[in-house]
């Protein structure tokens, strides 16, 4: 097995810290071009460890000088970090940018980059070389620790700049960042994915597994619980295979052990769990927990055997159920959540039966469920019996009835329960409520000042509203 460096590549930073200061130089001279402060607007899609690598996108532009805006149409910089799990992800961007080639006309100063998983595709770059002519910079996942080198070199030319690794060992992680919020936050602990699943695109545009080393990670949940971080997210494309690629192997729920150690942090989130890696280990750390919270996404896909074997998941619809009665006889109050997969190639309606079978059997709390998607590169694509789309819709419909209605009985349960929730935001539709998160990871509203956000408090569930409920903090 190839071993990772899994330290923080000390001289790495170094030299990047430099070009910081270069660009920094380079934005301050826009400054005085444009006669305001630059604004640069980064915008999300796809999973959240693309929302984690935005935050430290925005880190080092804020280190250099621009202002962050939510705005594209007033932004002198627009950054789009790409997802490409699923195709109308690659078309929003290709729309999107149809609008930024407009907008570049009217200001040429603009600046436009592309980053994330949709920029390791070949066939994404040519295209964007033959058609979107206008964009500056490209990037893909594993150089992102560049960026500040990356924004020096798109400033010194008029050219297009395409940085594309197709692979890579390094691990930089002691860059500036920008936290979306200040009470929680999202912590990179493995990179890449080896599963290859032969409908997924992740494990060919994010590369292999790679571990971060346990003190490093330990020491930044230290830093941002300093910080006033009370709730922290473990990222990875498969969290219960973390350790292994390391010289000095470490379980997940050896690490989730030491982080529980750490003084002020109350929550701890992790996400995502592939039920093959799943081991009892990890069963008995979470059900003896004070910290962990009590939900756990476990994405299925499908439930059958045939259509599980051909996606290559490494397990039969028998032993993931075995799997759940063993969490639920661990942790009867714990939170399911799934993801399913409708219209995979082949997949015919007495699949999508026993895929219903399993959101029957499993109860579970919420599952996202989507349209099987082609990736030009996967297993799956070049797959024959791809499934008409009548009949994928007719599938959908039908399992996402089921999905729904057992979701709104589940989360009825709770009504007039007492439960301990983290005060998140002012309420979207009423400012006189505030939105919590309760531990299996459920929202709930309820009156309260937002002077309490980052706040734990214990909040009575008054009224279930499908799939959230009104309550009072008591």
């Amino acid at each position: 097995m190839m071993k990772y460096t899994a330290t923080t590549d000390e001289n790495e930073v170094l030299l990047q810290k430099q070009y910081m200061e270069k660009a920094a130089g380079y934005v301050a001279a826009l400054e005085e071009e444009i006669g305001h402060k630059p604004l640069c607007c980064v915008t999300t899609f796809g999973c959240q460890m693309n929302a984690r690598d935005s935050e430290k996108l925005s880190g080092i532009l804020k280190e250099i000088g621009y202002t962050l805006t939510e705005s594209e149409e007033d932004a002198d910089f627009v950054i789009y970090n790409t997802c490409t799990v699923r195709d109308n992800a690659n078309q929003r961007v290709y729309g999107r940018l149809g609008f930024l080639n407009s907008m570049k006309r009217k200001k040429p100063h603009l600046k436009v980059a592309l980053c994330g998983c949709m920029m390791q595709e070949p066939s994404v770059i040519e295209k964007i070389r033959k058609s979107y002519r206008f964009v500056d910079l490209i990037f893909g996942t594993h150089n992102i620790f560049k960026f500040a080198q990356l924004l020096v070199t798109m400033f010194e030319n008029n050219d297009m700049i395409i940085d594309i690794w197709q692979e890579t060992d390094q691990i930089v992680e002691a860059l500036p960042v920008s936290r979306k919020y200040p009470y929680k936050s999202g912590i990179n602990i493995m990179f890449g994915c080896n599963n290859f699943c032969s409908y997924c695109i992740v494990p060919y545009v994010r590369g292999r597994e790679r571990s971060r080393d346990p003190k490093e990670i330990i020491r930044e949940i230290e830093q941002l619980t300093a910080d006033g971080v009370v709730e922290i997210m473990l990222l990875g494309q498969n969290v219960n295979s973390y350790g292994k690629t390391l010289d000095q192997p470490i379980t997940f729920a050896q690490l989730l052990q030491e982080i529980e150690k750490i003084e002020g942090l109350k929550r701890i989130r992790f996400m995502t769990s592939h039920p093959k890696d799943l081991s009892d280990e990890l069963i008995d750390v979470m059900k003896h927990s004070g910290k962990i919270c009590r939900h756990l996404h476990l994405p299925v896909q499908a439930g059958s055997d045939r259509i599980l074997e051909a996606m290559n998941r490494r397990y039969t619809k028998a032993q993931y159920l075995a799997l759940v009665d063993k969490i639920r006889t661990a942790m009867p109050d714990i939170s399911l959540t799934t993801d399913l997969i409708v219209g995979f190639p082949g997949e015919t309606l007495e699949d999508v039966e026993e895929t219903i079978d399993v959101v029957k059997k499993v109860q579970y709390d919420n599952a996202f469920t989507f349209i099987y998607s082609k990736r030009t590169g996967t297993p799956a694509a070049a797959m024959e019996n791809q499934v008409p789309e009548e009949l994928v819709k007719e599938g959908f419909d039908k399992l996402l009835k089921v999905v729904q209605d057992t979701a709104k009985e589940r989360a009825a349960r709770l009504k007039g329960s007492v439960m301990e929730a983290l005060v998140e935001e002012v309420n979207e539709q009423d400012k006189s409520l505030m939105t919590g998160r309760l531990s299996n990871n459920m929202l709930v509203h309820f009156p309260a000042d937002p002077s309490m956000i980052g706040q734990l408090v214990m909040v009575s569930l008054d009224e279930c509203r499908g799939f959230y409920y009104i309550g009072h903090i008591v």
